[in-house]
């Protein structure tokens, strides 16, 4: 789907088809009222006869319009006639292209961008609208061997140019439109990646994802393979992919197109293609879904092609730890002690804790870069699901300035996160008799616990988790990736 903006009257467009809002209680939008006057009362008759309510998403597709070059008109809901709120705006968007997904409207005029939004710009209106419509239709079939017809017959907005008023047609719109193009770009990327199943999805394959990616955006990389990792003394990564005949890699991918001496900014993704939890076996019902514990991983590949498409001028890094968590004869057991790379002992007490155990000794490799933040993104605890379910991903940091950057990018990006804490008193459940720590605190306050142990390996830099286990993916009929937290980690970067 292509992008452009414009501006114009509703009733003078020559394209396949016009989006125009109404409100409840047969209100119209300006746009809509365009319309009605052009065609003589036409589109007040039809609301009069009660076709459409007007609430948040509803739609109704006319055609033939009086008074309008367009072949199609598509009224769709607003609810209550005054200012949108931000997720009403984006419902109402994504009803708009979704209803016009298997008609044969392909160049689309949308004027749903000209309607107040409570708190909203314009270039804010834009950027959402690029954004819902191409998750709208976002879809994954690589993996199917044969179309069913309706998926062949099904066509689609092939250009969509988003109607502002003509002086919102200037530098902060059309760079909205970029930058809001390179992140849906990059939130497809990462679903792709999060939804192949992990017989394709390996370590390698995430490694051979980031050398095409350097090859395209001129971006430099790296691929540590076991030895190296080893010489390194990287034990407790090394620990959790000993089980597994998929070697590790350590992918590390530079985006250097800040100043020299500019600080990067360092995100760490957990790329755990499959985790079956180890020797401490997870449950089989719903084992299926443990292909997105690479999701971490898949962010940040995805957050580092947006900026890529963007040319962003700022240094930032990727470092990904990558491997199975498999149970064999070759897979660590619970009770036993590893070293990490910070020369620090690990008792392992749930080899299904393994998060931690590969991202720990990532945390210690990227002080070499003298990072001005590292943020790791991680599907880390189940316990951080039950805290804020799909809503919000959990942000943990001790610093205040680089939580509340992360806190207002994901207000700003509709990608939310909520800061948890991370009390000493916290820090105490994770003793050991045998080692420095143990790698689990037992149940209470799991995804804090988790939080804090790789805390201990950040003393060194500016640190913050983004604990995203329950906003990764969806599961039941609409199971799939959703390509968070891309939205915020961009908006962080582009501040």
């Amino acid at each position: 789907m292509e992008f452009s903006i414009k501006s114009g009257k509703a009733e003078k467009q020559r394209s396949d088809c016009v989006i125009v809002g109404v409100y409840e209680s047969a209100k119209l939008s300006e746009a809509a009222a365009s319309l009605d006057k052009a065609s003589k009362g036409f589109v007040e008759t039809v609301l009069k006869r009660g076709d459409i309510d007007g609430k948040v998403g509803s739609t109704l597709l006319l055609h033939s319009v009086p008074g309008t070059e367009a072949d199609r008109v598509l009224l769709v809901g607003l609810g209550k006639h005054g200012a949108l709120a931000e997720k009403d705006y984006r419902k109402a968007v994504i009803a708009s292209v979704k209803a016009l997904a298997k008609t044969g409207a392909k160049n689309v005029a949308n004027f749903l961008s000209e309607v107040n939004v409570s708190k909203q710009d314009a270039a804010w209106k834009v950027a959402q609208m690029v954004e819902a419509a191409r998750d709208s239709v976002y879809r994954f079939d690589a993996m199917k061997g044969k179309k069913d017809k309706e998926d062949k017959q099904a066509k689609g907005i092939e250009k969509l140019d988003i109607h502002v008023a003509e002086k919102e047609v200037n530098h902060e719109t059309k760079e909205a439109l970029k930058q809001s193009a390179a992140l849906a770009l990059g939130v497809s990327f990462t679903k792709d990646l999060g939804n192949l199943p992990p017989n394709v999805c390996t370590p390698t394959y995430l490694a051979e994802q980031a050398l095409s990616m350097a090859k395209t955006y001129g971006l430099t990389v790296q691929i540590l393979e076991r030895e190296e990792m080893q010489k390194l003394g990287m034990g407790s990564f090394l620990g959790v992919a000993q089980g597994s005949v998929q070697p590790p890699k350590m992918i590390v991918l530079q985006h250097n197109k800040g100043k020299k001496n500019q600080k990067p900014v360092v995100l760490v993704g957990k790329g755990i293609t499959f985790d079956t939890g180890g020797i401490s076996l997870k449950p089989g019902e719903g084992m299926d879904e443990m292909k997105y514990d690479m999701c971490g991983a898949a962010s940040v590949l995805g957050t580092m092609r947006a900026i890529g498409e963007l040319k962003l001028k700022r240094n930032v890094i990727a470092v990904i730890p990558t491997c199975e968590n498999m149970p064999s004869g070759h897979a660590t057991r619970p009770g036993d002690i590893v070293t990490s790379m910070s020369g620090q002992t690990i008792e392992i007490l749930n080899t299904d804790a393994e998060g931690r155990l590969i991202l720990c000794d990532a945390l210690t490799y990227v002080e070499r870069f003298k990072p001005a933040a590292v943020i790791d993104i991680a599907t880390l605890t189940g316990a951080c699901v039950i805290a804020l379910g799909a809503v919000h991903s959990g942000l943990f940091s001790g610093d205040d300035a680089l939580a509340e950057d992360l806190l207002s990018a994901g207000r700003q990006s509709q990608d939310t996160v909520w800061r948890m804490p991370l009390d000493q008193a916290y820090h105490d459940q994770l003793k050991s008799n045998f080692a420095d720590m143990a790698n689990i605190g037992g149940r209470p306050g799991g995804s804090v616990t988790a939080a804090c142990f790789l805390s201990k390996y950040t003393e060194k830099y500016t640190w913050a988790h983004l604990d995203i286990a329950g906003t990764a993916w969806k599961s039941g009929a609409a199971k799939g990736a959703t390509g968070r937290p891309v939205p915020l980690l961009v908006n962080y970067l582009l501040a």
